[in-house]
């Protein structure tokens, strides 16, 4: 019977109150074209909404519910409760269908790729002048659109997974994973797209840079961030020359980034690593 039929592939859906955004990454997730299931497992990690109850709402869909709002204790939760290979880590804020996310398991299946990432669609109407000069640039970096972290959505194979495994909890775990394979082991499928919101203000877009920020750190205390994915000042002149019309977008960009670390000093002398700074606006 079909419903008894063996999944495709394992999604994990680490989800902290996002009640208002659930819906529409499981209405992408339930409905695929070809037939095959996925197999669509969201961990509610300390919530304090109804995002449990919306997910449930889906047929198929395996609701984890545990105390701790964490994302690394989720991924971990879910991953125990998934039963196939490969795995989907998707964030609950993305919106992407299943058929992509077969695409992006299916490349990894039999190798030589450990982990795939769709290509990246920022949709930036609606959002303010220095929010959007930020991801302008941001969007144009050559480790930012090479890259498998900054998408919410990352196919690992089993071999993929049993390396992220062995891995310290961390922040950022999208960069993490992206740096634990080798630039031939991982790939980006531009064939393939997931749409990522970005924060709408300039207030909730430093939010998530301090969080990034404070999750590079703890990337580079454990040496599990390479030299090479980290912005220099001659990548921005670079780009300038190659995109003039980004000039006047730069220096709220260099602001935004100097900003972000300047007040994320805080959380990594405290060591605070599990603080989970959101934006809001991106969920509206």
């Amino acid at each position: 019977m079909k419903g008894h039929t063996v999944p495709a592939a394992s999604v994990i859906v680490p989800a902290h109150d996002e009640e208002r955004s659930i819906g529409r990454l499981l209405t992408g997730l339930t409905a695929s074209a070809d037939g095959r299931r996925l197999e669509v497992v969201v961990v509610c990690n300390g919530c304090t909404d109804a995002t449990a109850e919306r997910a449930a709402d889906f047929p198929g869909v395996t609701v984890v519910e545990i105390p701790q709002p964490s994302k690394h204790l989720a991924m971990r939760a879910g991953s125990e409760v998934a039963s196939v290979y490969p795995r989907v880590y998707v964030d609950a804020d993305v919106e992407i269908g299943a058929d992509a996310v077969l695409r992006l398991a299916d490349a990894v299946r039999t190798g030589p790729l450990l982990a795939r990432a769709p290509g990246r669609r920022v949709p930036l109407d609606g959002v303010g002048l220095l929010a959007r000069s930020y991801y302008e640039v941001w969007q144009e970096l050559p480790q930012v659109r090479e890259g498998l972290f900054g998408r919410g959505v990352i196919a690992l194979s089993e071999e993929g997974h049993r390396r992220y495994a062995e891995l310290p909890p961390a922040m950022s775990d999208d960069l993490v994973i992206s740096e634990l394979c080798a630039p031939h082991e991982r790939g980006v499928d531009e064939s393939v797209t997931v749409v990522v919101r970005p924060p709408r203000t300039v207030r909730d877009l430093l939010r998530r840079r301090i969080r990034v920020r404070t999750g590079n750190a703890q990337a580079d205390a454990g040496r599990l961030r390479r030299a090479d994915s980290r912005t220099r000042p001659a990548e921005l002149l670079r780009l300038v020359r190659r995109r003039p019309a980004l000039a006047p977008r730069v220096p709220v960009f260099v602001a935004v980034t100097g900003l972000a670390a300047w007040r994320a000093r805080a959380a990594v002398r405290r060591g605070d690593f599990n603080t989970w700074l959101r934006d809001e606006s991106s969920r509206a």
